[in-house]
């Protein structure tokens, strides 16, 4: 009985300046560490044949399948605001799987040894932030937010040297594709509008066909990556999820979540909220989300310039015309995003005025933003003092009085707001234990949170641990994992 891969790789057959040819570097003695089973049944792969040193082979890249073209995507980046031309470093492409649906995903290996853009890098990567990524992106996946996935990590049986030698590891990342803003700055600093245009039909017969036949196809992808992206960040705000490196380059123009560095969920509510130990000014920090998101997609729409219109000042001025709705449209969908969380149906013009009165409360009080929506819902995770202080008890009448309009019932809005509010989220201490766990070959914790993050929304038995956040006061941080 065969896997199932199905290859067909267009991305391959572009031209060169796109990507470079390049194999997995094979390592020592691989160990499967985790295969994301849900997954496989969703691309239509089955590795029940095999056993898990074969398995660990092809997630090594040891053993190629048949069909894979494997390329390092060449790609450019503002990484903290500077220009810098970047492609893929340490991971390797091995081709596009098509699912029985047809469904396209990109199969990518993460670090799997030296590229041609690897620069002063080794081209590897260590076990600790690849199980962070798969952690994390699996969570995401299950908040029902847009999100690369995780397939597998493998134990490359070799060390690591970062500040100490480290477990080295390859994870296995599925997407529906990863080009990203920093695909087009790599082509448009080319200069080159022929190559330009072929990404730019490339990228619409991909992922947006709907707008193959418009009269403006630049405008209209521009119009639809802004779309896109708005409805990424609200639904980080929406978790209290900070991504940590919010670079070009880490922008996928399919709308996905990509890149999981230094992110980490946020517990006790600070918009100023920073987990990045790189991230010195803050520039992407929680409440910095939306405005980099526009900041990145301005740097997106001067790559569409010469595509957009043949006189350049025309071509700026429509650009920056779309650009300019940013600010509208993300701040209607985060009041709607907001509405959802406190069960509000309809719209009243003092509602943004409530939400801000209630993040401001749970900012001045030091309060944990997912266990608040998790008490406006009568689960009752952790005796506080603050809950029952007059400021809250005052608003909670005036939110209860908000929540009777609109033919609105308990029912509705409890619904509504168990839809979207989760009762458990990757907290930050519990990754830290099972990552360190997992670097003593102890797999057990991972697999029990992972089985927790599965079902996010649901009301789960003996899971209080996973819910309450840390009570250590030192500061969280979190590394880039290179």
């Amino acid at each position: 009985m065969t896997i199932g891969w199905c290859f067909d790789n267009t991305y391959y057959k572009l031209p060169n300046s796109f990507k470079e040819n390049t194999k997995p570097i094979p390592v020592k003695k691989p160990e499967l560490i985790i295969l994301n089973k849900n997954l496989t049944k969703e691309l239509n792969l089955d590795f029940s044949n095999l056993n898990n040193k074969e398995i660990s082979e092809i997630f090594a890249g040891n053993s190629l399948p048949k069909g894979s073209n494997s390329i390092a995507q060449a790609y450019a980046g503002h990484q903290f605001g500077h220009f810098t031309m970047l492609g893929d470093g340490r991971a390797v492409l091995i081709g596009e799987h098509l699912s029985k649906k047809k469904d396209r995903y990109d199969i990518q290996f993460k670090g799997s040894g030296k590229t041609a853009f690897s620069r002063n890098g080794d081209g590897r990567a260590a076990l600790g932030p690849m199980l962070r990524e798969y952690i994390v992106s699996e969570a995401m996946h299950n908040l029902s937010i847009p999100t690369t996935r995780s397939l597998a990590v493998v134990k490359t049986g070799e060390e690591v040297i970062r500040e100490t030698p480290l477990h080295g590891a390859i994870l296995t990342r599925v997407a529906l594709s990863h080009i990203r803003v920093g695909t087009f700055q790599y082509i448009a600093a080319r200069q080159k509008k022929n190559e330009l245009e072929t990404l730019l039909n490339y990228v619409i017969k991909r992922h947006y066909p709907n707008i193959e036949n418009s009269k403006n196809k630049a405008i209209d992808l521009l119009k639809t990556v802004l779309d896109k992206q708005i409805d990424l960040v609200v639904n980080w705000m929406r978790v209290g999820f900070i991504h940590g490196v919010m670079n070009t380059d880490n922008m996928s123009i399919s709308g996905e979540t990509i890149d999981y560095g230094p992110c980490a969920f946020m517990d006790t509510y600070d918009p100023k909220t920073v987990f990045s130990s790189i991230d010195q000014m803050g520039r992407y920090a929680y409440c910095n989300q939306p405005i980099i998101t526009k900041w990145n997609l301005s740097r997106f729409a001067e790559c569409l310039i010469p595509l957009i219109d043949q006189d350049q000042n025309k071509a700026i001025q429509l650009a920056t015309e779309i650009i300019n709705t940013f600010e509208k449209k993300y701040e209607e969908k985060w009041l709607n995003m907001m509405r959802d969380k406190l069960g509000l149906f309809g719209t009243d013009e003092k509602d943004k005025f409530l939400i801000l009165d209630l993040l401001t409360w749970m900012h001045q009080k030091k309060i944990d933003y997912t266990n608040t929506f998790c008490h406006l819902m009568n689960f009752k995770i952790q005796k506080i003092k603050n809950y029952e202080d007059n400021i809250f008890q005052n608003w909670k009448k005036r939110w209860q009085k908000r929540l009777s309009t609109n033919n609105n019932t308990p029912e509705k809005y409890i619904k509504l707001m168990r839809s979207v509010n989760p009762l458990v989220i990757p907290r930050n201490h519990k990754v830290e234990e099972v990552l360190h766990e997992a670097n003593q070959n102890n797999l057990k914790p991972i697999n029990q949170l992972l089985e927790i993050l599965n079902n996010p929304y649901t009301e789960q038995k003996n899971i209080i641990e996973y819910q309450t956040p840390s009570i250590s006061n030192e500061k969280y941080q979190t590394f880039c994992g290179t």
